[in-house]
This record gives structure tokens, sequence and C-alpha cells, in this order.
């Protein structure tokens, strides 16, 4: 552990202009437009399953095409923690811009980007929600949260959600497959509104990725069906990236 504590210290060290500036590994040309938003996604867990690509084409807009890889379709649990998230000019204010989160996501296609779409997406703090929702326009919704040293619960009894990840960090990925890259690196997301779909652009260093070793699984969500019941097809560990946002935007 503190290997890893030392390497995410350095990580953290970048600034935003080297991390502007490493772009080589990105699928498309940065935004020429000004960032608006810069956060850090902390101490990442992410599970990963095979799901039947007709159950998921039912929770996913029409507008958007679901991704594929070698013609499967994919669901993730991403659990971590959300830190010093600010707008371009302003201080982070550790009571609203630090929180645990929680999305469910898919991957998907709109013209020639490929990004995320969140089937679900929550977060630990009813006041980071509230202030997610209305600058965003994602669907935050709050549910409680405990993290600990190798552990991870959530419960929202209003969807009858719950999860626990109960977990250790086993050595770092020196050489990801095409896979691992397709599951993490991702620099957009798009997200349905009542009257249209909403692009937001990212951009972040590649994530530094580490094996999960004895891990315990307990997750419920009742609506997902099937998709997040049985054991991961693949899993992941990162201490995280620094990321910086651009405003959303109506999707063309």
């Amino acid at each position: 552990m503190k290997k890893i504590n030392l390497i995410f210290a350095l990580n953290r060290e970048m600034t935003i202009k080297e991390i502007l500036n490493s772009r080589e590994h990105r699928p498309w040309e940065m935004p020429t437009e000004k960032w608006k938003y810069y956060q850090e996604w902390n101490n990442a867990i992410f599970l990963h399953w095979q799901v039947d690509y007709r159950e998921l084409r039912a929770l996913v807009p029409t507008d958007l095409e679901i991704d594929l890889f070698d013609g499967k379709a994919w669901v993730s649990l991403v659990a971590f923690t959300m830190e010093k998230i600010r707008p371009r000019i302003l201080p982070a204010f550790p009571p609203i811009s630090n929180f645990d989160e929680i999305n469910v996501r898919t991957y998907v296609k709109n013209g020639k980007k490929t990004g995320v779409y969140f089937l679900s997406i929550e977060g630990g703090n009813r006041v980071s929600c509230k202030v997610a929702r209305t600058l965003s326009k994602l669907p935050y919704r709050y549910s409680k949260m405990k993290r600990g040293r190798g552990l991870f619960r959530s419960v929202n009894k209003l969807y009858n959600d719950k999860m626990k990840i109960a977990y250790e960090i086993g050595h770092e990925l020196k050489e990801k497959t095409d896979l691992d890259r397709w599951l993490t690196e991702r620099y957009a997301l798009f997200q349905d509104t009542k009257t249209s779909i909403n692009e937001f652009e990212i951009h972040h260093v590649e994530w530094p990725v580490y094996e999960l070793e004895k891990i315990e699984l307990e997750i419920e969500y009742v609506r997902f069906g099937e998709f997040l019941k049985t054991f991961p097809d693949r899993m992941h560990y990162s201490t995280g990236v620094q990321v910086i946002a651009w405003d959303k935007k109506k999707s063309e």
C-alpha cells in the first residue's frame, strides 16, 4: 500500500499545463474551448461484465450506438472518491467538492466519438448531488456510502440498491491489453435529458491500473436484472487521475 500511495502522490503533482500537454493517448484532438472544471477521481474500483446486447439496448437511448468490443457489449460499475472538484476560476470547497461516487455505465458511440453512458450515478453527499444535478444535468442521486481501507459500501433504500466491495490491491499492470484500455480510457460522456443528448469532453493522463485480489462482492441493483449478479469478467483498481472537463454541449 505504501508503494501505491507514493505513486499516487507523484501523479497528483502534475500541473494542469502538464496534464493538457499529455495527449498522445487521446483518440481525438483536444477541444479548442477553455476547460471549465478540475476534479480528481481517486482510488477507483472498476468491475466489468459482458452483457446481453438486446437487454442493454433497451436501457440506452436510441440516438446512441452501443460500442462493442469483439462483438460483445459491456457494463461496468465504477466506485471511486471524487475530490477537489471545482470550476476553473474558483478553489475547491471540501464539504461539496469531496464525496464518494458510484456509477454504472456502458460504452457508446455518437458519430465519430466513443464514450460512456451512465445507467446510474450516485453520490455519497446530498448537497454535492444537488449541486451536480443543477450544474451538469447528470442524473445524480444520493446514496448512503461508507468507505474504508479495502472496503466500499453503499445502500439506497428508495431504489433497493446495495453494494459491498471488500478487496486487496495487487500488482500494477505493466502491459495493458486492448480490452483494458477500451474499458478504462474514455474521453467523452453522453447523457440524455428530456430534450437532447448532452456531450461532455474530458481529459486526463492514462489511468495507472492495478490488479484486484481477494475480492468479495455483494451487489444488488434490481432494475438491471442479471447484469451485475455474476462475478465480474474483468476487474481493475486505479490510484486515480486528475481530470480536466469541458462544459456540456448538445450533441450534434
